[in-house]
């Protein structure tokens, strides 16, 4: 259910902000949300999985709470990333 290390480090290079970043807001957003689109898939198969389920809303609480702080902070950034990740219609 974890994403590989070379996914991983493809969304970095994809979100960085600079050279050396791995822990901007957009670089977390993107890594969860390719872990809670991951745990989707599998609990769609394993309905009855209910400690993966906990792991996936605890995710999404962190995925909401970082976009929430990038928000508040730069709103064209936060547009910029909902976009290019596909979250909200």
């Amino acid at each position: 259910m974890a994403i590989s290390q070379e996914r991983k480090q493809a969304l970095i290079n994809e979100f960085k902000t600079h050279e050396n970043d791995t822990g901007s807001p957009e670089v977390q957003v993107a890594i969860l949300t390719e872990q809670i689109n991951t745990l989707n898939e599998h609990l769609r198969e394993h309905k009855k999985d209910h400690h993966s389920r906990r792991g996936l809303m605890k995710m999404v609480g962190r995925r909401r709470h970082l976009l929430n702080y990038l928000r508040n902070k730069d709103v064209q950034r936060y547009r910029d990333l909902v976009n290019k990740l596909g979250l909200r219609r």
